[in-house]
């Protein structure tokens, strides 16, 4: 069963419907829609300020999602994607966004609906990614704008699917 502790006086609140891998941690003021899955090693910090994911949200292994005390928060849209050993920290993603393996976002910055950012990528506080565009490199940097059908195709194929991979553990 995954870790969950309150900080606080904050207890994490998760949906109806959502995996939490055994080993798992999530803590404080975390607040989690429904079909969620939050895979191996991922850990979500809410113990310094509140972290608020929206529905059918896959959080893959290794990820670290964090914030500053009285600074930053963190939002996440629905059917937002986060690849393995993402870091989030005090960033909003918004509504099918991409987050690719291995990057990180800095506090305030912002990813717009559908937008995608690139495996590795750094994006420094404050950035702002517009809806549908690809972002990638460190610093990372607008690549290009993606078409809005074909990106949400994409990010809705991806968290299906991991609706489907975590339905393969129900019974573990």
């Amino acid at each position: 069963m995954a870790y969950l502790q309150s900080v606080r006086g904050f207890t994490p609140k998760i949906g109806k419907d959502c995996f939490l891998a055994v080993n798992a941690t999530i803590v404080g003021d975390v607040v989690m829609g429904e079909g969620c899955s939050v895979w191996f090693n991922a850990v979500l910090r809410g113990d310094v300020n509140s972290i608020k994911i929206g529905n059918h949200v896959n959080i893959q292994d290794g990820s670290v999602l964090h914030t500053l005390y009285q600074k930053s928060t963190i939002e996440i849209g629905n059917y937002v994607s986060i690849g393995h050993n993402v870091t989030i920290h005090g960033a909003h993603v918004r509504d099918y966004a991409l987050i690719g393996m291995g990057s990180t976002l800095l506090d305030d910055a912002e990813v717009g609906e559908g937008a995608i950012v690139a495996a590795g990528a750094l994006v420094l506080k404050g950035t702002k990614i517009g809806p549908y565009e690809i972002w990638g490199g460190v610093p990372a940097k607008f690549i290009k704008k993606a078409d809005p059908q074909q990106t949400e195709e994409i990010n809705k194929k991806i968290a299906h699917n991991y609706a489907m991979y975590a339905s393969w553990y129900e019974n573990n």
